[in-house]
């Protein structure tokens, strides 16, 4: 498998830092926004976000990439190598997790949108629209800006089907 190798070998911790205050941000805003219409959605939704993005897509992800044990722009090869023995990079492109991981980040935006529209349509309040708003916010900084700032820098960008980064023009 060939890498990217002007990548960045690791990430500066800023950047990893800022990366897990936007994902926690992402996980706590979703939660609240499922917690104005049923509370109990709000600890499913919550249950779900932490068990998919800490553990699963760690294990279906992290062990074949290149950042396994460095940091990559999040810190989760890091993570991954704590709990996870190392895979085969040859084996990246072809991870389930990798099939996985829209559908899930998908789900921890749509999930909250539908749930939050729900209740103002049921009952306005203002704080549902700045949680709404912080939610659309987030999703398009987390979905579109970072992913296009810290993919143009992965040594994983030419492999990775999900990169935000177009190898052809960014080489």
């Amino acid at each position: 498998m060939e890498i990217y190798e002007q990548g960045v070998e690791e990430y500066p911790k800023a950047v990893i830092v800022f990366g897990n205050f936007m994902m926690v941000l992402w996980i706590v805003v979703g939660t609240i926004a499922c917690w104005f219409l049923f509370p109990l959605a709000a600890w499913l939704y919550l249950v779900f976000a932490v068990i998919m993005v800490v553990i699963v897509l760690r294990k279906l992800v992290c062990p074949n990439c290149y950042y396994y044990g460095k940091w990559c722009h999040i810190g989760w090869g890091k993570l991954s190598a704590l709990m996870f023995k190392k895979g085969n990079i040859e084996d990246f492109r072809s991870s389930t997790g990798l099939k996985l991981a829209p559908i899930t980040y998908g789900l921890l935006t749509i999930i909250p949108l539908i749930l939050i529209v729900i209740s103002i349509f049921r009952g306005f309040l203002v704080s549902e629209l700045i949680v709404l708003i912080l939610l659309l916010l987030i999703s398009f900084y987390s979905g579109g800006v970072s992913r296009k700032k810290t993919c143009a820098d992965c040594k994983m960008k030419i492999i990775c089907p999900g990169s935000a980064a177009n190898p052809q023009t960014d080489i």
